[in-house]
C-alpha cells in the first residue's frame, strides 16, 4: 500500500472519534510499526494530527476526545481571505469552466474560490450538480433548474466544505462525466493540496469522474509544496490564466493535458 493511500486511512479512521489507537492502525494498514510510525511523523510534521500514549488524535482534539474549536480545521488559506486573491483570473477561468458544460448533464464541483466562480455562469442549462461546498450551493439555490446533491460529512468551518468520511455510505451514488476541481499548488509532481484530508476526499470525487478538469490561477505554479492528490497525466483539461509561466505551461502540455488560458 504507498504512502498516500496509508495517510488517508489514518485520517479516515480518526473520523468518527478523533482519535485512533496503534493497534487498530496495525490491523487496518497491515503495516510494520516502523512503517506506521513514519507516517505519524509524515502527518504530525504537516500539522494533521498530534501522536498521544496509544495512538494519535486529530489536531484541535481535546483529551477527552473532543473539539476544542467551533469545528474541524484544514491547514491552508481560509476561504474568506483566498477569495479575493486574483480575482479576475478566477473569475475569467470560472466563465472558461462553465463553457464546457453541457445542458442536463451531470457534474461533480470540488470546494473552493475558483470553482465557485462557475456558478452564475451555470444558470439555466438544467444541471445536476454533486458539490461539497456550502459557498457554492449558496450560490446554486437562486437556479430554479440547477439541482443540488451534498455528501453527508463534517462541517469545515473555514472552507465552508462538507468532508465525507470513508465509506460509500456517506456519498450519493453518483457518477459525472466532469469533475471540476481546484488546488493550492501545481508542479511537476503533480496536483497538490495543502491538508490531507481534502487529498482522500479529491481522490474518491475523482474516482467517481469520466474527465478530470484543473481551474487554478497562475500563482498556483509558483508554490511547489503540498500533499500530492494526482499526477498532471490524470488530469484531462487543465485551465489557468495568461500569466502561467512558460516553464510550466511546457510541463503540462508534455503530459498530455489540453491547456486553456482564460482571458
Amino acid at each position: 500500500m504507498h504512502a498516500n493511500e496509508r495517510e488517508r486511512r489514518i485520517i479516515d479512521a480518526m473520523q468518527p472519534t478523533g482519535f485512533v489507537s496503534y493497534r487498530a492502525l496495525e490491523s487496518m494498514l497491515s503495516a510494520s510499526p516502523a512503517t506506521i510510525r513514519r507516517d505519524l511523523t509524515r502527518l504530525e510534521e504537516q500539522g494533521v494530527i498530534v501522536r498521544v500514549h496509544g495512538g494519535a488524535k486529530r489536531v484541535g482534539e481535546d483529551d477527552a476526545g473532543g473539539s476544542v474549536s467551533n469545528g474541524p480545521t484544514l491547514l491552508g488559506t481560509p476561504f474568506d481571505q483566498s477569495i479575493t486573491e486574483n480575482l479576475a483570473a478566477k473569475q475569467a477561468i470560472g466563465r472558461a469552466a462553465a463553457s464546457l458544460c453541457r445542458a442536463g448533464e451531470g457534474i461533480m464541483v470540488d470546494g473552493g474560490t475558483t470553482t465557485l466562480q462557475m456558478c452564475p455562469h451555470l444558470d439555466g442549462l438544467g444541471l445536476q450538480v454533486l458539490t461539497n461546498s456550502l459557498h457554492i450551493v449558496n450560490a446554486l439555490l437562486p437556479q430554479p433548474t440547477t439541482r443540488i446533491l451534498v455528501p453527508s460529512g463534517a462541517l469545515f468551518r473555514e472552507q465552508n466544505i462538507i468532508l465525507a468520511p470513508a465509506g460509500e455510505e456517506s456519498m450519493p451514488r453518483f457518477h459525472a462525466p466532469k469533475l471540476f476541481m481546484g488546488a493550492a499548488s501545481v508542479g511537476p509532481q503533480g496536483v497538490m493540496q495543502a491538508d490531507v484530508v481534502l487529498v482522500a476526499a479529491e481522490r474518491r470525487l475523482i474516482d467517481r469522474a469520466e474527465q478530470l478538469i484543473l481551474m487554478v490561477d497562475s500563482s498556483k505554479f509558483h508554490n511547489r509544496s503540498g500533499t500530492i492528490v494526482c499526477g498532471l497525466d490524470e488530469v484531462d483539461i487543465l485551465i489557468t490564466d495568461a500569466g502561467i509561466p512558460d516553464a510550466a505551461a511546457r510541463q503540462v502540455e508534455a503530459a498530455g493535458v489540453e491547456l486553456v488560458v482564460a482571458t
